[in-house]
């Protein structure tokens, strides 16, 4: 029996009479690259919202490593294991890369704010360890020659991979990636798809939102297809690439 990391059920959202989703259903096994493509207005990115905790659903259910998680907060939800980036890069622009991925680290530490006021030596040992930690992280995305620079400093590539970085010290358990090759040129795209199947090979979940329809199609296992806010298909890569509904939905033809 396959072992899912994330099950969402029937989960439905509206906005001033609206739907944006209805009656989504999937799971997201272990260990997988998993992707959400549709068109423009398909309902990925309010479907990634509720996940993450940004948004509320109206109705269904959402279930991580077993427990109920529809409804809790953002910062909830990343300290139950699931942490994810922006389609608009949010960094601390006037802060270097290190001290981004730093406070992604803190959500870890088990100081409080007592221990980090009055330093006690388990305190500093912690801050030590999340500096070690972040240094290696930053390596681990390409990222060592630029511990200390500003982030908006970086080039645009970079500046997500940061983003990546930080989201990786919350030690989440599914990495969830909103637009990760918005913007990037080739070359950063091939860098971006190098780290995505490094990341994906050390053992953490993927979820990934995308336009870029060839790259999902090169990462991902298994494709979920949104159009009006509703599924079209699941499935393989080849199966989704080749299903008629996907084919009309993007192209406005069918498929022969």
């Amino acid at each position: 029996m396959t072992e899912f990391l994330l099950e969402a059920r029937q989960i439905s959202k509206s906005f001033g009479g609206l739907r944006a989703i209805c009656n989504i259903s999937f799971s997201i096994p272990e260990k997988c690259i998993y992707g959400i493509i549709g068109p423009n207005g398909a309902g990925k990115t309010t479907l990634f919202n509720i996940i993450t905790g940004f948004y509320s659903a109206d109705n269904g259910e959402l279930v991580f490593q077993g427990k109920p998680i529809l409804q809790q907060t953002p910062e909830k939800i990343v300290r139950s294991g699931i942490a994810r980036t922006f389609q608009n890069i949010r960094l601390f622009g006037h802060m270097t890369a290190l001290e981004n991925v730093m406070i992604g680290r803190h959500s870890k530490t088990h100081a409080g704010i007592f221990g980090a006021i009055l330093q006690h030596p388990a305190t500093r040992k912690e801050e030590e360890h999340i500096v070690e930690t972040a240094e290696n992280l930053l390596a681990y995305v390409g990222l060592k020659n630029v511990a200390n620079q500003m982030a908006n400093t970086l080039s645009y590539g970079d500046q997500r991979r940061l983003e990546i970085a930080r989201a990786l010290a919350t030690e989440a358990k599914l990495l969830a990636l909103d637009e990760p090759a918005a913007g990037m040129n080739p070359t950063e795209t091939t860098q971006l798809k190098n780290l995505l199947e490094k990341i994906h090979a050390d053992g953490i979940t993927l979820l990934l939102i995308e336009h870029d329809v060839k790259l999902m199609m090169n990462v991902c296992d298994k494709i979920l297809v949104l159009d009006h806010g509703e599924v079209i298909t699941e499935g393989s890569p080849y199966e989704v690439r080749h299903h008629p509904n996907v084919i009309e939905a993007y192209l406005g033809i069918v498929a022969p």
